[in-house]
């Protein structure tokens, strides 16, 4: 559930009174009104939330002055002698397509706040590989899972496929630059090590990212699939994030520290697992956010939408199938 505050003009008054006077059973009422500004408190449905924003805003857009403030709403108390009609229960199908559906701008919020270029970010991208490079150096699982914890992967990957979903080329643009600056500082970093330290070429945790297969495939789109899933129900992202940092940490680690080994070979393996991953996780992130419905308002920006999506995934997908090519003619 979530509370929606609407302020608005008066002379809007008449437009967003009829949109919400269509919704039966919308809890909804004008909290404050002047000769400016006009404010008012909605309930927003769990079915239909998104069509209500929608609406209201393709009504408030000829306007200057309007807000639309959406916050979650923990519980909702009334009295037990509450007389009040209750709608009937939804059927199963009805449940299970408002089951803790996100809005697309809470979406929105989340992911544009992983497609920053911060101290925070380039820090802990710094740290994880780090602790990455020296865990998998030592054969030490238990530092390479401490290093995925702390790897900000998830953040820049899935703003890029939510840009791709929306047709948003400016999240697409700036999230790229940080997944690829994060890459970048992460790669230079363990390449250091791999140059300064005495690098353990028996150890399972590197030979591992050098086992090109089928099984890499799957992991990556399930993880893909997983974060894209986490972020349109509302859940919390921190164990998928360690899910997609297991895609692309280790491979991309590996793949340094061989190369400033001087075992060219073992580093191209890597990297190619690593560029299988990379696509992987945004194709699949790609439809899940497609199927579940994540599309921008107006036709004009859906139309839009639809031509990403469409380059995205023929990119994405001709990337992979030339990428499977190659590791079955390696593993062949």
């Amino acid at each position: 559930m979530r509370m929606m505050f609407v302020s608005y003009p008066p002379e809007a008054r008449e437009s967003v009174a009829s949109i919400l006077e269509e919704w039966e059973q919308l809890d909804w009422s004008v909290i404050d009104a002047n000769d400016q500004q006009i404010d008012a408190r909605v309930v927003l449905p769990d079915s239909d939330g998104q069509k209500l924003v929608d609406a209201l805003q393709g009504r408030l857009s000829p306007f200057k002055k309007w807000r639309l403030v959406i916050v979650p709403v923990e519980a909702c108390i009334t009295p037990k002698s509450d007389t009040t009609e209750i709608a009937p229960e939804p059927d199963t199908e009805t449940k299970e397509k408002s089951r803790e559906v996100a809005l697309r701008e809470e979406i929105y919020q989340d992911v544009a706040e992983g497609a920053k270029i911060d101290s925070s970010f380039l820090v802990l991208t710094f740290l994880s590989a780090i602790v990455a490079a020296i865990g998998m150096n030592a054969s030490n699982i238990a530092v390479v899972i401490g290093a995925m914890v702390i790897a900000p992967l998830l953040g820049p990957l899935l703003a890029f496929s939510f840009g791709s979903a929306i047709g948003d080329a400016e999240l697409m643009l700036k999230s790229s630059k940080t997944a690829l600056a994060g890459l970048a500082l992460g790669f230079a970093t363990a390449f250091l090590i791999g140059f300064l330290i005495e690098v353990d070429f028996d150890s399972t945790e590197l030979i591992d990212r050098t086992n090109i297969g089928l099984d890499s495939v799957a992991l990556a789109l399930a993880s893909g699939g997983a974060a894209a899933l986490s972020v349109t129900r509302g859940l919390s992202s921190t164990l998928v994030g360690v899910m997609v940092a297991v895609a692309l940490l280790p491979p991309s680690v590996a793949m340094a520290v061989y190369l400033g080994a001087g075992e060219f070979t073992l580093s191209a393996r890597a990297g190619i697992l690593l560029a299988t991953n990379i696509i992987c996780v945004n194709i699949a992130s790609l439809l899940v956010f497609a199927l579940r419905g994540i599309r921008p308002r107006t036709w004009l920006e859906r139309r839009s939408a639809t031509r990403s999506r469409q380059i995205n995934l023929a990119v994405w997908g001709t990337l992979l199938a030339a990428l499977i090519v190659l590791i079955l003619w390696v593993l062949g």
